[in-house]
């Protein structure tokens, strides 16, 4: 099934990046793109985003921030807050906010886990 992911990075070549990884998992995958928290609710507003991959560290609001905003629209949307912090407390607020923390740079690896698991539960949901 095809579903609409929204990458949020204020960097070009890190939501490039991460297009590249997603595209090879699942090609099928519509893939919307956002360079701050402003024109991701915008994008996410306007409907059908199926799950999103934000980054932490942006101008404005940061990924923690947009990932609570997206929830509110969306509770059961899957989100990942990317980040190269991997404190202990990012981490911790990323999981109270609903969503999963990927470490920067992202890998084939830990993307995989991620979208293998937003499919199943998506798929299931119906």
């Amino acid at each position: 099934m095809t579903y609409r992911v929204l990458i949020v990075d204020d960097s070009k070549l890190a939501r490039m990046a991460v297009a590249k990884v997603l595209n090879g998992l699942q090609p099928d995958w519509v893939r919307l793109e956002a360079t701050n928290a402003d024109e991701a609710l915008e994008i996410a507003k306007a409907g059908g985003v199926n799950v999103a991959l934000l980054d932490f560290n942006m101008p404005g609001r940061d990924g923690l921030v947009l990932a609570a905003e997206l929830k509110a629209l969306n509770p059961d949307m899957p989100l990942a807050v990317v980040s190269a912090n991997h404190q202990v407390e990012v981490v911790a607020r990323a999981e109270a906010v609903g969503a999963v923390f990927l470490p920067k740079p992202v890998t084939e690896t830990s993307l995989r886990d991620f979208v293998t698991a937003v499919a199943a539960s998506l798929a299931a949901a119906g």
